[in-house]
């Protein structure tokens, strides 16, 4: 039983979260730079059984995409090709860097680290992940 790796795309960075062998348990894993995404995915891809990849796909609130799934379908035909035997899903990351936000507020981070922007997005990886796992 493989491991499911959570993608909250960004164009400068990507938060990223997996879960347990269990898939029970969402854990963020690591802020990525987008151009190095593919060379981090692929050694982490090579020492970790991940069968499925679940990309944030957000939305308006009227349920159409956002303008930011321009970037991210291209992003999604290079990951299928370079991870072809991984299920790539999406799920919907409406109010994740909120939701995100209010995390870091609820655990007592000082105003410093909650303007870190990389751990903003890993923590709405893990949170999309959370979420996913809901459904599965």
């Amino acid at each position: 039983m493989g491991k499911i790796l959570a993608i909250d795309y960004g164009e400068k960075r990507i938060g990223l979260a997996v879960t347990d062998d269990m898939k029970m348990i969402a854990f963020g894993l690591a802020t990525i730079a987008t151009p190095e995404i593919f060379e981090y995915l692929a050694d982490y891809i090579a020492n970790e059984n991940v069968d499925t990849i679940v990309v944030g796909e957000p939305k308006q609130m009227d349920n159409t995409a956002s303008e930011s799934e321009v970037h991210i379908a291209p992003f999604l035909v290079k990951l299928a090709e370079k991870f072809p035997k991984v299920a790539i899903k999406r799920h919907d990351e409406r109010f994740t860097s909120k939701m995100a936000f209010q995390t870091m507020l609820d655990s007592g981070l000082k105003k410093k680290q909650r303007k870190d922007k990389a751990l903003i997005d890993e923590i709405s990886a893990t949170i999309i992940l959370q979420d996913f796992l809901k459904t599965v």
